[in-house]
């Protein structure tokens, strides 16, 4: 339903200031004292009544809303339009034009109440809704107001309100509060209060209905008389039509009767669809419905076809009979032009009729003899009825007084039937003397109903213009008359007009008052034709209008009646069920289309569509009736019982219900049935407390929910200065203490290392490898040192190694007075050459104090001519640099002494441009750049992938100046840890990430075993750009995720059906879901999401964390995280820069919850993924597989076992230790027989997911291949596909043998060889002829594309995608594999292994083994396309366009507006678009010569949701 807030913006008007009349506030007033029905002449204001009450309403603080219903939509969509910009408030609007989604949102319908203080609704929305509990009449309205408040009898919508939900509630008394539960004010708007003759019956009855007392003005009558323009009345009389004998004088008329004469039941494609049917079906429920059906169709000839036909000649008779023969003839002409086209097999104008129904009213209509209406306006004039003639100079008449006072005519002509204002308008637009003075326009209501109703309704689409577009242009005065069924008749604000004429008086004294409503100008007419006979009823009518009025206007009639218990007591066997805590209703009334719904909501596996099938109690008519050749036999008339059977998708104790032969009509016989059944299906928790299908309200999408939680946390994290990811280093608490540990690069000297806290014991697995410029691949290893404490002096002395360390390439963007880092290092025993930097340091540090240091000099940076002067030049330095700040580190080759070559000085003091009296000395400095690595863990063969082998200029050798030059006092084995370092605290920082996410989220499970690398990679985002990153253990996780799930599902519910069992498992998977159990845990916390990039690394400063936030169990909140941080000013400057690396989404959030799951999975298989789906919840409940087989096998076995069971086991090459199972693998919904279990749905459920698990596994372990998630997609789609299960059922066969004896003269009696072949898909049990017409044309269909499909899954290079669709198989032929699969997964007790075998037996785990060893291209030819079109500089547009005709259907490719080439089939189903447009695209990529594409550049990153 769209929100009703979009159709309401009071900004967008400004209300009009309307004045209130006294009557009106007369009637106002009353309305605030007590429950009224106000009593006004059309035209009078009682809308503005309505108005000012709401408007009182909202005024006054409650936080009820006022409920305003209408009967019509298009009476709705007008009180809305007037109501909205009457009252500055928000009005929402809903209607059955809207298709609400009442059936299925109760917190759309919270969320309607709580935006909007004034509803407008159609009254069955309102029923609906009050059904379901959605709205509490007492608790959420505090006025109803009741359009048109006549309707208020019987079982119309305005009185099962009315006695289903208000008068059970509490009355309203004085001490009653706005906000108590109660009865809302009542309010009722009318011009005619009365039904039938009786004024004190009917006064009573509406009264009592709606708990109401009926006024109108009593003290300003004379005011009311102002403004109330009672028209003129006048009567026309005609004379009465002649009957002839010999039949109407329409030629045409005739023609069609002679024809419809003819028509012979037992030809109507109905009868012979029934009787082909019945021939094929066995003795049965199935059989005995149809006989009914088929004697049904004979007796009453009721069949759509036929009783369409005499329908249309009856109607052709009666135009004759009232309009004359020329309007007959124009009207079987045109309805037989009209439904000659709609009957074209081409045509979709009404597509309610099929195709053999289509072919036999073209072989009919094509009989009659049509003769072309006359067009010359003589003819016509003496070819209409004294009617037609009367009514003609009546309008004439009318028109001419209009004028005669200046004013100009407006017209609506009343006439009773659909046809006959057609034919009369069309009459008046070629009759002379009317079509020269009226601009004409007709009225017929319309349908919104796509159902099969009428052949007639083929005259609905022989209107030129829209209802809304003919009342605009009567409004407007472009047209002048209209003629019009009775929809114009009630409410609908038709302009004033000034003459209403009724063609057929009106049935009753409501449409006489109604009518004549309609001419409100203040001049007016209001006429009635009638026969000769004279017009007898009017006065009756003006007798019961002045009767009524005398009643309203009686002042001791102002007590309401009082509703009696019994009131209702008189609607025969009426029973109802109420939901306690909800409110929700179920009536006698409401259950069948409940139970329609239920039904029509359970997947139909793409076949029929459900539907509870009810059977009377005792047959209407004797078995075979229809062949008796003396059928004088009357059909049985009563008491009646029923039984109703519903799809075999659900258990048999919940599949047929039965009520007594007790009721008196057949209707309430299925009414009651229908109850019992619905009641039960409550009963077994398969509807909710709403009374609704758990398909439909399992649980709500929680993506806004997610997204407000996300804001919620990067609230926090702004709030706090500190990022949503945890910092690793950080520690609980302020403490002094050090751990000590050793840390050892192969080939460099050990570090001793110092942490706040102890590090965890690493597995040397767990470890990575450094892979080092020169040195290569070399080993790490970090291991605590001892217990023994660290002193506070050895704590000083790394803090100055550390910041000495680290400075020296990170200074930049360090500060240089703090030595508070996270960690410190002091060198391990004694390193080589520390005595000797040590000196030279000390050298240095006694130069820097004495101020003898020269620009960008340190203590630890000496000037390189000064330093190589004092150390004569030592080719140890490791690393030096120039004198700017900003100048490289570089590593020293050596020391140049000997002289530069001319041309090399020359380019040497250009480089030293800025020094004009540089003096060049020797020896000059020759150097070169660091490696330009620094991201040590990535392997050489991954960095060098693509890179071109030259050097760059700027890693060649160049020179130095050493008076403009610097070294670092640094040694080797100093400045290569300062460059690997980073690298290693990156790992370790991410290893205690994991540490942390072991130690919280998955503390006491056994998922925290998991090894390092896999949760490592599971929680790494692809966006930190780290060696390895989630995605692929996502895909896996995301499998393994629906698979187990499914498990759970499917053993813990199994009484639900599949579409239930989707829904919850689609609703557990999905990403908003997964995202907000990951919030609730505060996962967030530890998904590594920042880059690490080296270039731009400065060392960690130390900081305290408070408790790890939202580690929560169900039930509790998550909390506020407590931390501080003890950085320094410095680092503020970074605040307000948001790292683009830590946005969360929910689809990273979702993406983790399955990585873990892969990673659980791929350490302990699914026991340990189902732990760690359990840690999250996902509002399921978790057990181990072994448990759930266990009540999955908790089914009796079958006695009675079909015969083919043996079959399938061979072809298959699988034993069933418990046949029952592949029984219901077997079963369509369509079977018919006696046997218990179950549709094949619920184990196509099951088997989806171990297909979709084992492929997916082998896909992920597929050796040496290392697929990324997109290609692991499309491959998968290769191998469950439907069209490749349907391929590999039509292919499965076992051979049959068996001899027969033959006699011949010759040979006498032999054996010869009668060995038959029988394929998998004739072993589905149905009873459906459909389901066998569609077997067999499939399996006709393999026959011929099937060895070229076989050929090109052996030996193509390419997919074969357009082949296999090709075959244009229905959707339960692959759904059959499927079941079976899940049969033997069952039955196996959940052995993927034997499922493989299976599937190796069908010939699918050949195609996925060969699609991974020979790299089949799987590529989808459509996507192929797509994708290259995207790629293209600029990028192209294709465009598929389809064209049906003569039974084909054309596919053309359109690429950037221009037809690239056409492909065509022939049209059988939706199917055959599939196979023209993938036939069209390979054709395309061929031409184009398309070849290679980057799945993984394009294939788009999904956000959610649902799946």
């Amino acid at each position: 339903m769209p929100d009703p807030a979009d159709k309401d913006d009071p900004a967008v008007t400004t209300p009009p200031v309307i004045h209130t009349r006294a009557y009106q506030q007369e009637l106002l007033e009353d309305s605030l004292r007590r429950n009224l029905i106000i009593a006004l002449d059309t035209g009078s204001g009682k809308t503005h009544i309505s108005v000012l009450r709401m408007k009182h309403e909202a005024e006054h603080g409650s936080k009820k809303v006022s409920w305003f219903i209408a009967p019509t939509v298009a009476l709705v969509e007008q009180q809305f339009d007037v109501i909205k910009t009457a009252i500055p408030v928000s009005v929402g609007l809903v209607s059955g034009a809207s298709e609400p989604n009442q059936w299925k949102d109760a917190s759309l319908w919270r969320r309607i109440l709580a935006s909007h203080r004034i509803m407008v609704t159609t009254p069955q929305v309102l029923l609906d809704a009050l059904h379901h509990g959605y709205i509490d009449l007492g608790r959420d309205v505090g006025l109803l107001v009741f359009d048109e408040a006549h309707h208020a009898t019987g079982k119309h919508p305005y009185n099962m309100i009315m006695k289903n939900f208000y008068f059970g509630l509490p009355p309203r008394t004085s001490l009653t509060s706005a906000e108590d539960r109660c009865r809302p004010v009542i309010l009722g708007l009318t011009a005619s209060p009365i039904y039938g003759g009786n004024v004190d019956e009917a006064f009573r009855d509406l009264e009592k209905n709606l708990d109401s007392t009926i006024r109108s003005s009593r003290r300003n009558r004379d005011e009311l008389a102002q403004h109330v323009y009672r028209p003129e009345f006048k009567h026309v009389l005609y004379a009465s039509p002649i009957q002839l004998w010999d039949g109407p004088r329409s030629v045409n008329c005739r023609a069609l009767q002679a024809v419809v004469d003819t028509l012979d039941i037992e030809k109507d494609p109905s009868v012979i669809s029934l009787r082909s049917r019945l021939a094929k079906v066995r003795p049965g429920e199935d059989r005995r419905r149809l006989d009914q059906r088929l004697s049904k169709a004979i007796d009453r000839e009721d069949t759509f076809t036929h009783k369409g036909l005499r329908d249309f000649a009856r109607t052709a008779v009666d135009i004759c009979e009232e309009l004359g023969p020329w309007a007959a003839d124009w009207y079987v002409a045109k309805v037989i032009e009209r439904a000659k086209l709609a009957a074209n097999p081409y045509n979709n104008i009404m597509s309610a009729w099929q195709e053999k129904e289509k072919r036999y009213l073209l072989s009919i209509l094509s009989r009659v003899q049509i003769t072309e209406p006359s067009s010359d306006p003589d003819k016509i004039v003496n070819a209409i009825t004294p009617k037609v003639r009367a009514l003609v100079d009546t309008l004439i008449v009318e028109e001419g007084l209009f004028r005669s006072m200046d004013e100009d005519y407006s017209g609506l002509v009343f006439v009773t039937r659909r046809d006959t204002v057609l034919a009369l308008a069309e009459l008046l637009a070629r009759i002379p003397e009317t079509a020269q003075l009226f601009r004409l326009g007709c009225l017929l209501g319309s349908s919104s109903s796509f159902k099969r109703h009428s052949f007639l309704d083929i005259t609905r689409s022989m209107l030129e213009d829209s209802q809304a577009d003919t009342l605009r242009d009567f409004k407007i005065g472009e047209k002048n008359l209209i003629v019009s069924t009775s929809v114009a008749e009630e409410g609908i604000d038709i302009q004033a007009c000034g003459c209403v004429i009724r063609f057929d008086a009106p049935p009753n004294v409501v449409a006489w008052a109604q009518s004549r409503g309609r001419a409100r100008k203040r001049r007016s007419t209001f006429i009635i034709m009638f026969e000769e006979t004279g017009p007898q009823k009017v006065k009756e009518w003006e007798q019961t209008e002045q009767r009524m009025m005398a009643a309203y206007n009686d002042s001791r009639r102002d007590a309401i009646a009082t509703v009696e218990d019994d009131d209702f007591g008189n609607m025969d066997g009426y029973v109802e069920y109420e939901v306690a805590s909800t409110g929700a209703l179920l009536t006698i009334h409401s259950a069948i289309p409940h139970l329609n719904h239920f039904c029509a909501v359970i997947p139909s596996g793409g076949h029929e569509s459900h539907v509870p099938i009810y059977q009377l109690d005792p047959p209407e008519y004797a078995e075979g009736w229809h062949s008796l050749h003396d059928r004088s036999q009357a059909p049985y008339q009563g008491p009646w019982g029923a039984c109703v059977t519903l799809p075999r998708a659900l258990p048999k104790h919940l599949r047929k219900f039965t009520t007594p032969r007790i009721h008196s009509t057949k209707r309430k016989a299925q009414q009651h049935v229908a109850y019992e059944a619905y009641l039960q299906l409550y009963y077994a928790g398969l509807l909710d407390n709403h009374l609704l299908p758990l398909s439909t309200a399992i649980e709500p999408d929680k993506k806004d929910e997610v997204e407000a939680m996300l804001a919620e946390v990067a609230k926090r994290a702004s709030t706090a200065s500190v990022s949503i990811q945890i910092d690793p280093w950080a520690v609980s608490e302020d403490t002094s203490r050090w751990f000590a540990h050793e840390l050892i690069v192969q080939g460099h000297p050990p570090l001793r290392m110092l942490t706040r806290r102890p590090l965890p014991n690493f597995h040397q697995d767990d470890v990575p490898r450094l892979y080092i410029p020169k040195l290569g691949e070399a080993t790490l290893s970090l291991a605590p040192v001892g217990s023994a404490t660290v002193s506070d002096e050895e704590v000083q002395r790394a803090r100055q190694f550390t910041h000495r360390l680290f400075f020296m390439l990170y200074g930049s963007r360090m500060n240089r007075n703090e030595m508070d880092f996270a960690y410190l290092f002091l060198p391990a025993g004694g390193w080589n050459e520390e005595a000797t930097w040590e000196e030279r340091r000390k050298w240095q540090e006694g130069r820097h104090l004495q101020g003898l240091t020269a620009q960008a000099e340190g203590p630890f940076v000496a000037n390189a001519a000064v330093f190589g002067e004092q150390f004569s030049y030592p080719g140890d330095l490791a690393m030096v640099r120039g004198i700017s700040k900003y100048d490289k580190p570089l590593r020293l080759l050596g020391w140049r002494h000997n002289p530069l070559s001319a041309e090399e000085e020359a380019k040497f003091r250009e480089e030293y441009g800025m020094y004009l009296d540089l003096e060049v000395t020797y020896p000059l400095m020759l150097v070169r750049s660091l490696p330009k690595r620094r991201n040590f863990l990535i392997p050489f063969a991954l960095e060098n992938t693509d890179r071109r082998q030259v050097t760059p200029p700027d890693d060649l050798p160049f020179l130095l100046h050493p008076q403009y030059a610097l070294v670092e006092l640094a040694s080797h084995d100093e400045v290569q840890y300062a460059l690997i370092l980073p690298s290693i605290l990156r790992w370790l920082a991410n290893a205690l990430t994991v540490d942390a996410l072991r130690s919280n989220l998955l503390t006491k499970t056994s998922v925290s075993a998991v090894p390092l690398p896999l949760l490592l990679t599971a929680i790494t985002a692809p966006i930190a750009q780290e060696l390895s990153h989630y995605q692929r253990l996502e895909t896996l996780g995301d499998t393994v995720l629906k698979f187990t799930s499914s498990n759970q599902l499917y053993a813990e519910f199994p009484l639900w059906h599949e579409g239930y069992l989707s829904r919850k498992k689609d609703h557990a998977v999905s990403n908003s879901n997964l995202a907000k159990e990951a919030v609730r845990k505060g996962l967030y916390q530890w998904i590594i999401r920042d880059r690490f990039v080296p270039r731009k690394w400065k060392p960690h400063r130390a900081s305290v964390r408070g408790p790890v936030e939202g580690v929560l169990e169900d039930g509790e909140q998550v909390g506020q995280a407590v931390m501080k941080d003890t950085h320094s000013k410095t680092e503020d400057k970074d605040k307000g820069k948001k790292n683009k690396g830590e946005e969360l989404s929910t689809k990273m959030l979702a993406d983790v919850v399955e990585s873990l799951i892969g990673a659980a999975y791929e350490h302990g298989g699914f026991d340990l993924a189902i732990e760690c789906a359990k840690r999250f919840g996902l509002g399921l409940s978790w057990k181990k597989l072994s448990e759930r087989m266990e009540e999955m096998h908790k089914v009796e076995d079958l006695d009675d076992l079909p015969e083919q069971l043996g079959l399938v086991e061979q072809m298959i090459s699988y034993q069933f230790q418990r046949r029952t199972f592949l029984v219901q693998a077997l079963t369509h919904a369509s079977y018919q027989g006696d046997s218990a279990v179950m549709s094949l749905e619920r184990l196509e459920f099951l088997g989806d997911s171990a297909l979709d698990m084992i492929v997916t596994d082998y896909l992920y372990h597929a050796p040496g291949k290392n697929y990324s998630p997109g290609y692991m997609h499309i491959k998968k789609e290769a191998a469950v596909n439907s069209h490749i299960l349907a391929y590999a059922c039509l292919s499965t066969s076992v051979v049959v043998e068996s001899v027969m004896p033959t006699w011949a003269p010759e040979t006498g009696l032999a054996e010869v060889d009668d060995s038959q072949r029988v394929h998998l898909w004739q072993c589905l049990l149905h009873s459906s002829h459909r389901v066998l017409e569609d077997q067999n044309l499939t399996f006709a269909r393999f026959q011929k594309h099937g060895p070229a499909i076989a050929r090109a899954l052996e030996c193509d290079a390419i997919y074969p995608w357009a082949a296999l669709t090709s075959l244009q198989a229905p959707k339960f032929i692959s759904d059959m594999v499927e079941s079976i699969l899940g049969a033997v997964y069952v039955d196996s007790r959940g052995s993927l292994d034997a499922v493989r075998g299976v599937m190796r037996s069908l010939g699918l785990m050949q195609i996925i083994e060969r699609v991974v060893v020979d790299d089949v291209d799987v590529l989808h030819p459509v996507s192929r396309l797509a994708i290259w079109a995207a790629q293209q500089e600029p990028q192209k547009m294709v465009e598929y366009k389809f064209v049906k005709e003569k039974g084909q259907v054309k596919c053309t490719v359109v690429m950037d507006k221009e037809e690239l080439l056409s492909v065509s089939a022939s049209y059988r189903s939706r199917v055959s678009e599939d196979e023209v447009r993938f036939t069209a695209a390979e054709r395309a990529i061929r031409m184009l010569r398309v070849i290679d594409v980057d799945v993984d550049d394009v294939m788009p990153d999904d956000e959610d949701e649902e799946p």
